[in-house]
C-alpha cells in the first residue's frame, strides 16, 4: 500500500520542501523572538551539529546565543569552549547567566586535537554543549582537512552530538557556506548599523530568503546570574584529553 504525503511526513525526519520541521531534537529558545520563529522546532537545536558563520570577531556570534546556552547549562552539565579565538571574558559569561564553574576551556595543540576534544566533549554525556572553533589554529597542523576528511569529521561531531544529547555549535568563516556540511542548521552573521543581521542557508525547511535583524544591544532573556556574581574561569578542570593537548580555564 501506498503511504501518502501526510503520513510521511509523520516519519522523523521528513518535512515538505516548503514547510519548517516539527523538530525532532530538543530546542532551546533563543530569546530572540524573530529567529526563534524561523527555527525548526522555535529554538536553537541541541543533540545535533549546528553551524555560526562570519567574519571578525567579536561581532555577537556568541552572544546572540546566550539564552539558549543558559537554558542548556540550567542543569549540572559543563560547557565546553574548543579553541576559542579569545578566552571567554568571565564578567560576561556570568551576566549572561552561564555557571562560571562548569565552563571548560580547552586549548588543542593542532588541529586533529581540536575535533577529537570536540568529539569526546560531545560524546561523553557530561557536557551540555560544545563551541568549538579551527580558523585559529593552531602552530602544530600538519595539513589542512581536504572536503571528503573535513565532511567525515564533521558527520562524527554530529553523531557525537546525538550521542551525548549535546548542542554542538561550529564556528567558522563565512566562505564555508559553499561547503556542504552534515549539519542540521547553519546561520551565516553579519554586523550593520549596531544590528546583527543573520541569514539561514541551511535548515530544515526551505532556506531562510531574507535576513533577521537581531537587535544584540539588549541582552536576551536568560536564567538568572549564578550566585555568587562574575568570577575568573581560573581553577576550572577537565579529565580526558591527549596528553599534548592543554586544556585551562
Amino acid at each position: 500500500m501506498k503511504a501518502s504525503v501526510a503520513e510521511l511526513t509523520r516519519i522523523p525526519g521528513v518535512w515538505r520542501g516548503g514547510e519548517l520541521e516539527q523538530a525532532i531534537h530538543a530546542v532551546l529558545p533563543t530569546g530572540h523572538a524573530a529567529l526563534d520563529r524561523e527555527l525548526p522546532g522555535g529554538g536553537w537545536p541541541s543533540g545535533t551539529l549546528s553551524e555560526v558563520l562570519h567574519d571578525g570577531e567579536g561581532i555577537g556570534e556568541v552572544g546572540f546565543l546566550a539564552g539558549a546556552l543558559a537554558q542548556a547549562a540550567s542543569g549540572e552539565r559543563r560547557l565546553a569552549w574548543v579553541n576559542p579565538p579569545h578566552l571567554p571574558y568571565a564578567p560576561a559569561l556570568a551576566q549572561a547567566g552561564l555557571p562560571l564553574e562548569r565552563c571548560l576551556v580547552v586549548r588543542p595543540a593542532n588541529r586533529e586535537d581540536a575535533l577529537w576534544s570536540a568529539e569526546q566533549a560531545l560524546r561523553s554525556g557530561a557536557c551540555c554543549a560544545v563551541l568549538f572553533w579551527l580558523g585559529a589554529v593552531l602552530p602544530g597542523m600538519r595539513k589542512q582537512l581536504n572536503g571528503g576528511e573535513e565532511y567525515a569529521w564533521l558527520r562524527r561531531l554530529q553523531m557525537a552530538a546525538e550521542s551525548g544529547r549535546a548542542m554542538a555549535v561550529f564556528f567558522r568563516s563565512s566562505a564555508a557556506e559553499r561547503i556542504s556540511t552534515p549539519a542540521h542548521l547553519r546561520v551565516v552573521l553579519s554586523r550593520e548599523a549596531g544590528a546583527l543581521r543573520l541569514r539561514i542557508p541551511k535548515r530544515r525547511g526551505p532556506p531562510l530568503a531574507s535576513a533577521v535583524a537581531i537587535d544584540i544591544g539588549l541582552q536576551p532573556r536568560a536564567a538568572p546570574v549564578h550566585a555568587g556574581g562574575p568570577r575568573s574561569l581560573a581553577g576550572v578542570s577537565a579529565a580526558a584529553a591527549p596528553s599534548h593537548s592543554h586544556i585551562a580555564a
